[in-house]
């Protein structure tokens, strides 16, 4: 009598039965191998003792960073999470695709190199996908934007290199993604998603202007900057009314910046070092704790409505006229912790020579249109001139 040949996977499955492989779980036998080569690739720093439970003739459901349901892997936590950890060196192996029940993956920070293999996005149910400080390179997979329910992506802090793929973009489900320090280039893709909240993509080498319908509405925390992009931003900023956070410092954005800008319910709010300009016009009294708006080409009078900033943050720019004297009420009172308006084209403030200002405060007026009343100790980069020459003054009133 002839029998029928054993498919690979039953094959298997007797050669781990007959040597004793499984003893308190049945884990899925692809999954144990597939577990198996994970292994092989990677190796616990110096000083980390992850892989130390790793025992392939006991059960992996009990590994650390390994989480079943029933005979499958559902999650993989690679590497000691606890904060000052070694981490792990090696490459991540093709065979993390092969853990088809995979709704989260993880890796800490360590030394794993080379690229992201496309099979990385075989589990269509992987819902949490975060890779960081690590030396991941090459390019993000675009077939990560298969995975429809993906809601973190973060591979923020390695050596990723290539555009962010627009498929990332179309992700119907993604929350947050977060990947900050990179080498990333070309511009950002349309985001879809309407849960998305959180984008950090800050210190890439990103270009390109932003689409006013680029971004979704339910953005809550928006990080650009060091980065080279470009063009006006101020009807994508008026579509987005729930920001807490927002940075676009270190680019080249030109034009000027709604005033409802300074309504949201931001925290801290940074557009130093970029292009824009005109008037600074906020419709209420500020009550964002940190405002820089340092090395732009705003101009015009410095609202009194920006007095209620603590960290302010003006200098390098083109504002004129008296500094308005709620600043100096805020600024003797405690109320102010950082002022400085160095390098523009201001014509006087109304403090007292021998006005006691507080130790915990900083104030920086020189290099301006007057002889600052008051000798306060200046960032070095502020440079050592007092005031800007009488010629550029006048030029500048034209």
């Amino acid at each position: 009598m002839r029998f029928a040949p054993l498919s690979l996977v039953s094959f298997l499955l007797l050669l781990l039965l007959r040597w004793g492989l499984f003893t308190e779980a049945m884990i899925n036998p692809v999954d144990f191998l597939a577990l198996q080569a994970i292994r092989k690739s990677l190796d616990d720093l110096p000083g980390s003792n992850f892989f130390d439970s790793w025992d392939f003739t006991g059960d992996p459901c009990s590994f650390a960073g390994v989480y079943c349901d029933g005979d499958n892997v559902t999650a993989l936590n690679l590497g000691d999470p606890r904060a000052g950890s070694p981490g792990l060196s090696g490459r991540i192996d093709p065979a993390i695709g092969k853990l088809n029940a995979l709704t989260e993956l993880t890796i800490v920070p360590g030394r794993i190199m080379g690229s992201l293999p496309d099979t990385i996005s075989n589990p269509k149910n992987l819902r949490f996908l975060a890779i960081t400080r690590n030396f991941i390179s090459g390019e993000i997979p675009a077939t990560l934007g298969e995975l429809r329910g993906l809601r973190t992506l973060d591979l923020s802090y390695n050596q990723l290199t290539g555009s962010i793929p627009p498929s990332i973009g179309s992700l119907p489900e993604l929350s947050n993604l977060i990947l900050c320090h990179n080498h990333l280039n070309g511009s950002l893709p349309r985001f879809l998603s309407q849960t998305l909240t959180r984008i950090d993509l800050k210190r890439n080498n990103l270009t390109g202007a932003i689409s006013p319908t680029s971004l979704p509405p339910s953005l809550q925390y928006l990080s650009l900057g060091w980065n080279q992009l470009t063009g006006p931003v101020n009807q994508v900023l008026l579509g987005l009314n729930q920001l807490s956070y927002l940075d676009l410092g270190l680019n080249r954005f030109t034009g000027a910046i709604p005033g409802q800008i300074f309504g949201l319910p931001i925290t801290n709010l940074q557009l130093q070092r970029n292009f824009f300009y005109g008037a600074v016009q906020p419709a209420n009294q500020v009550t964002i704790a940190t405002v820089d708006l340092s090395f732009n080409r705003f101009s015009g009078e410095i609202s009194p409505l920006l007095s209620s900033v603590q960290n302010l943050y003006l200098n390098n720019n083109r504002f004129t006229g008296q500094v308005p004297v709620t600043f100096v009420d805020r600024l003797l009172a405690s109320g102010i912790q950082t002022l400085y308006l160095q390098h523009n084209f201001l014509t006087g403030i109304q403090i007292s020579p021998a006005a006691d200002i507080p130790v915990s405060s900083s104030l920086c007026l020189q290099y301006n249109c007057m002889v600052p009343p008051v000798q306060t100790p200046c960032p070095v980069k502020a440079g050592p001139q007092k005031t800007r020459p009488t010629t550029q003054c006048n030029e500048w009133r034209g």
